[in-house]
């Protein structure tokens, strides 16, 4: 398994206990549902499809085909 980065996150109460019930419904950690919506944030942000972790760091690097540097 990949090491993992940890940091200190400072969260509203209010939110915690809803990120909580979500992740309990869906049988994870807090910290696995966070992880979880923030990489399904960035990937349809970037406008792809979710991807398993090892493919997504191994391709980080190298930028996808058909993808123009210039914004037009």
């Amino acid at each position: 398994m990949a090491q993992r980065k940890p940091f200190l996150l400072r969260i509203d109460p209010a939110l915690w206990v809803e990120l909580e019930a979500w992740a309990q419904a869906e049988l994870r950690s807090v910290n696995g549902q966070i992880e979880w919506v923030l990489k399904q944030a960035l990937h349809k942000r970037k406008g792809a499809t979710p991807r398993p972790a090892a493919s997504v760091a191994s391709s980080a690097a190298a930028p996808e085909q058909g993808q123009s540097g210039s914004a037009t």
